[in-house]
């Protein structure tokens, strides 16, 4: 079964649902999930939808990699 990830939330309350996540975001680029403390500040805020838009990653290959992972993005 397929875990749901609501786009409007924060990498901070995804993460806190799903830990998993922040080793998918570091694989796809997201390399600044890893450093102490960042999470907990500026994860609040973002989302991953900014995150890709600040980053220059592709939405569509972290949706897809999310895929592989078993998760779904989807908008509010």
């Amino acid at each position: 079964m397929m875990k749901i990830i609501q786009l409007n939330n924060s990498l901070y309350d995804i993460c806190q649902k799903h830990p998993e996540v922040i080793s998918i975001m570091s694989e796809l680029g997201f390399t600044h999930i890893n450093k102490p403390g960042l999470l907990q500040t500026a994860g609040k805020i973002m989302t991953i939808e900014k995150g890709c838009k600040m980053r220059g990653i592709p939405f569509d290959m972290v949706a897809k990699t999310f895929e592989q992972h078993g998760f779904t993005l989807m908008e509010d």
